[in-house]
């Protein structure tokens, strides 16, 4: 009956079977058992394309829940048994499946979701309209419920937020607030606090750059300048990895604002993330006329060519002190881009490029700007990285607040309470609580009883 979808029937048999004690338990167990096999094989038909197609994957989860979701609600009157089989069903699905199998971890369903999230959120001609928005974000928090991985979720989207916030390409602040109080409501303040953080950071900011206008004011720099300060506890963002020096043209607006935020706040340092800066540079060398809006590498290199035609790739290098994978990418860029050209197939540092004078464009303002491959791919394992650092210290934490209380307890008792703790951020696996239990005897926080095995006691 539910292969062949005929609710009526099972509604029939519903009624009869609800009469009798314990009639129905059965019947749950098939359904949560049909639920999961339905929800693995709606995953297995996304193909391998569902990693750059997230919205695949996260339709595929919806459909499934609520074919299943109207089903408890119409064939068997909202039982609640046979809701808490659905909701079995749909957290095995959605946490075990062919792409977390694949990916060989329990996170790639949060990251999907997160990276589904990010599509609603951010600018694009295919922004849904306010009230189709609402539906999908509540939609994302059907899924979010039986994520065990929260942590995760919290990581990939507290990242993504902040980019769509430092390069302005939120689609509407009033979704973005209404997003973090659905978290906030399903997970808690700690778990919201530094994506609050963040909006409000970027308001402070934004009166620091209306004051260093202000101060331009008789003085005006030779370019349109602007400038965010964000406080570096609140942001996901790496500090600069590769080496790099502001080409001329930059430097005099880059010291101007140092010198005027040291007068504003003495005993602050600004560390200048050049890797997630981007600027407009007018081109009057081709036939036509064009804005590129480029990433500062980008601007860095073709700044070169106001003074030459050509140059090699290891004089570029010599003056962006870039390294050398990441310059070769730049230039790969901009050569795809057919603003440069070389002779060689493969660029090497021994190769000469030089400005393509030929070079024309539909649009007149043009984005080059697009992510390097070892940028996204870097990005995604200092993610996972910081998801694993993050959880033993939420682990150690926990054992303290437990043992603080407890004084005295046993393993086993310890453990299962450290679950329960930490279940809803993410569900932490044993041999992780036995390395921070170790980890915190070795710091003097517990001991273990003499003359007892399973036994700890907290030392104040």
């Amino acid at each position: 009956l539910l292969h062949n979808d005929r609710e009526d029937d099972l509604a029939r048999m519903y009624m009869l079977m609800s009469r009798i004690p314990d009639g129905v338990v059965q019947l749950r167990a098939l359904l949560e058992k049909h639920v999961f096999s339905q929800g693995l094989e709606a995953i297995e038909k996304c193909g391998d394309n569902v990693v750059g197609e997230p919205k695949v994957y996260v339709t595929a989860l919806l459909t499934v829940h609520g074919k299943y979701y109207s089903l408890v609600e119409k064939a068997f009157c909202k039982d609640k048994g046979f809701a808490e089989a659905l909701d079995k069903a749909c957290g095995k699905f959605v946490n075990s499946n062919k792409m977390t199998k694949a990916a060989e971890s329990s996170t790639k369903s949060p990251e999907l979701l997160a990276r589904y999230c990010d599509s609603l959120l951010k600018k694009s001609a295919k922004n849904p309209e306010e009230g189709e928005l609402e539906d999908a974000l509540s939609a994302v928090m059907t899924i979010f419920t039986y994520i065990e991985d929260k942590d995760v979720f919290q990581k990939f989207y507290a990242k993504m937020l902040a980019k769509r916030l430092v390069q302005h390409a939120s689609a509407s602040d009033d979704a973005e607030a209404n997003m973090i109080s659905k978290l906030k409501a399903a997970c808690g303040f700690e778990y919201t606090s530094k994506l609050q953080r963040m909006f409000q950071d970027v308001g402070v900011s934004k009166d620091l750059t209306d004051r260093f206008k202000a101060h331009l004011v008789g003085e005006p720099l030779d370019v349109d300048f602007s400038v965010q300060v964000l406080s570096s506890g609140a942001w996901p963002f790496q500090q600069m990895t590769t080496e790099f020096r502001l080409p001329h043209e930059m430097e005099r607006s880059f010291n101007r604002f140092t010198t005027f935020y040291s007068g504003q706040h003495s005993g602050r340092k600004l560390h200048w993330l050049y890797q997630m800066s981007k600027g407009e540079l007018v081109a009057n060398c081709f036939k036509n006329r064009y804005v590129l809006q480029a990433s500062t590498f980008q601007m860095a290199v073709l700044l070169q060519f106001n003074d030459t035609q050509e140059l090699t790739i290891d004089q570029l290098h010599q003056v962006t002190a870039l390294k050398e994978d990441v310059l070769l990418q730049v230039v790969g860029i901009l050569l795809k881009a057919k603003l440069l050209s070389c002779a060689d197939s493969v660029p090497t540092m021994a190769s000469t490029v030089s400005l393509f004078l030929g070079y024309r464009n539909k649009k007149l303002r043009v984005n080059i700007n697009v992510p390097m491959k070892t940028e996204q791919k870097a990005e995604t394992d200092s993610t996972h990285k910081n998801i694993e650092e993050d959880r033993k210290m939420l682990i150690q934490a926990a054992i303290v607040r437990i043992m603080k209380m407890r004084k005295t307890q046993a393993h086993q008792q310890l453990i299962v309470e450290v679950i329960q703790q930490l279940t809803n951020r993410f569900k932490p696996r044993v041999p992780a609580i036995k390395r921070c239990i170790d980890i915190l005897i070795e710091k003097e926080y517990l001991e273990r009883v003499e003359g007892q095995k399973d036994m700890y006691n907290y030392l104040a």
